[in-house]
């Protein structure tokens, strides 16, 4: 008699739905540390902007947490379209690095990070949900309007 596991569960045990739940929070992370350390208003500053202005260290860093994003939507099982959403956004976001001084300014303004999380974690929330301590801690009001997302 053998025992197979059921085809939503990986040979380590993890369902689909928790290893996408544990991208979703990865890149909740990521979006946090790279564009939304210190939030000013609508806009906010974080590791991505300020390192943008070493040389050398900005695009590396650009390119490591982008690829940290890229990696956990493919973990995460995301589409092919929103890997390839992920991708521009970091592509655009890393690209601006080459331009000294403007090109700085600008990776300061543009959130590539965090719009590449964002579609991650809405193509998460769209196939498996909140993650469940997520849906807990967000008001009814919240929930209904997270619900309500195509």
């Amino acid at each position: 008699m053998t025992i197979e596991a059921a085809p939503h569960v990986s040979a380590h045990g993890d369902s689909k739905r928790a290893r996408a739940h544990r991208a979703w929070k990865s890149a909740d992370t990521v979006k946090r540390l790279s564009d939304r350390l210190i939030g000013i208003g609508p806009f906010g500053l974080g590791l991505d902007g300020v390192l943008s202005w070493v040389p050398v260290v900005g695009p590396l860093y650009s390119m490591g947490a982008g690829g940290l994003l890229l990696m956990h939507g493919l973990q995460g099982g995301a589409s092919p379209f929103t890997l390839l959403r992920m991708l521009t956004y970091v592509v655009m976001d890393t690209a601006t690095d080459a331009v000294p001084i403007a090109g700085s300014m600008v990776d300061m303004i543009f959130p590539g990070h965090l719009m590449a999380a964002k579609a991650l974690q809405k193509d998460i929330e769209a196939r498996h949900g909140l993650p469940d301590d997520i849906a807990a801690a967000m008001s009814p009001k919240q929930r209904r309007k997270a619900a309500k997302r195509p």
